[in-house]
């Protein structure tokens, strides 16, 4: 398929290993950019933006031959938590992990721009590599559109991977338009008046309506959402009391919610807190409620998942493209950009004999490396897609 690019495969290794053993938190990727500007800056690409979104960069490349302006995006941030994986590269800082697979995403994006600026005349249009801080929370891809990624040039279309460990190597997942969910979150504070555990009726307990809401909140899913519309509703969080023999005068409850479709996702703010409003009112409690708006769903265009299809299907395989793939119940920032832009997000397995089996966000969390040439073959081919 790629006759001009012959794969890295020792430095596409050598890259993540170094991104996995220095991982850096959300919006802090300080020395990971510098590292990424030091080898981009290696090569002759027409420009390069460092700091974008923060911490963020975009290297331009303008190819040979005509064509559209193409945006390839890898995430730079690490997650806040210990490693306990028995290998050689595991993180040296403490508290720090990449376990969600996005050393191997920075992996194969700046391996990809390194071997595409090397075969410039062969590339149709321009190409935009962005390399982008805050996945993990704080939206960066959202800070980055606001700080002109889009623009100068203008990018016409976008793509995005993400490495996988329900898939074994060497497959492809693609799914047209809604593909991974919404992220949003809320808290809820109830007040009642505290008092002794053995004369309850002298207080109003705040515990026994936070048991209540955690078990109504799980009827939106069954009883509010036509089944054909996926949604969840999570309680993650509850603290209440100090003692096993005092009720407490407050409970506080921190919940996410996941859904597909932005209609639903709308609508969900209100559910809760009728509900909240109506056991609070039967129960003699006050409440504080607090709604807070996340990514919204990753919404593929089919267009452009043609494109990846295309490019699958050649890299792997027709019999190992899972198209189209179950919707994906996490959230993912990428989704700003494809609202903006038409473009694909897709996911590449990781799961190997030995390695990749355990899921995303685990302190063991680890990849098949033999992934990594299959992102790195997926993020040319569509490169060279004109």
């Amino acid at each position: 398929m790629l006759p001009l690019i012959e794969v890295p495969n020792e430095e596409l290794v050598r890259y993540r290993r170094h991104f996995h053993a220095n991982p850096e938190l959300s919006l802090e990727e300080h020395e990971t950019m510098a590292f990424i500007e030091r080898e981009l800056r290696a090569c002759d690409f027409d420009d390069l933006r460092v700091g974008i979104g923060g911490t963020g960069i975009l290297a331009t490349l303008r190819g040979g031959k005509p064509g559209p302006v193409t945006l390839l995006r890898a995430d730079m941030d690490g997650l806040p938590m210990d490693e306990t994986a028995d290998v050689e590269y595991r993180s040296r800082r403490k508290g720090v992990m990449h376990a969600c697979g996005h050393d191997g995403h920075m992996a194969i994006l700046l391996s990809a721009a390194r071997a595409l600026a090397r075969v410039r005349e062969q590339v149709p249009g321009t190409l935009v590599f962005c390399f982008q801080p805050g996945e993990e929370g704080p939206a960066g891809n959202k800070l980055m559109i606001e700080d002109g990624a889009l623009e100068h040039p203008h990018v016409d279309r976008c793509f995005a991977l993400h490495l996988y460990s329900d898939l074994d190597v060497g497959t492809v997942g693609i799914r047209d338009h809604a593909f991974f969910a919404s992220s949003d979150r809320f808290e809820l504070r109830l007040t009642g008046k505290g008092g002794h555990g053995a004369m309850p009726h002298a207080s109003v307990d705040p515990i026994l309506a936070a048991a209540q809401l955690v078990t109504m909140f799980q009827a939106i899913a069954s009883r509010e959402i036509a089944p054909k519309d996926p949604v969840v509703v999570t309680i993650g969080k509850l603290e209440a009391g100090t003692t096993f023999n005092v009720i407490p005068d407050h409970a506080t409850m921190l919940g996410t919610v996941r859904a597909m479709s932005d209609e639903v996702r709308r609508s969900i703010p209100e559910r809760i807190e009728r509900m909240v409003e109506g056991v609070s009112d039967a129960l003699r409690l006050d409440y504080e409620f607090e709604y807070h708006w996340g990514y919204p769903p990753t919404i593929n265009d089919p267009a452009m998942n043609d494109i990846v299809r295309q490019v699958a299907r050649n890299v792997v395989g027709a019999d190992n493209v899972v198209d189209p793939h179950d919707i994906v119940m996490w959230a993912e920032d990428m989704s700003y950009m494809l609202n903006e832009r038409p473009g694909a997000y897709f996911i590449v397995g990781i799961r190997g004999p030995e390695r990749g089996h355990e899921p995303q966000h685990s302190p063991r969390y680890d990849i098949d490396e033999r992934a990594l040439e299959v992102g790195f073959k997926m993020m040319v081919g569509i490169a060279l897609h004109g």
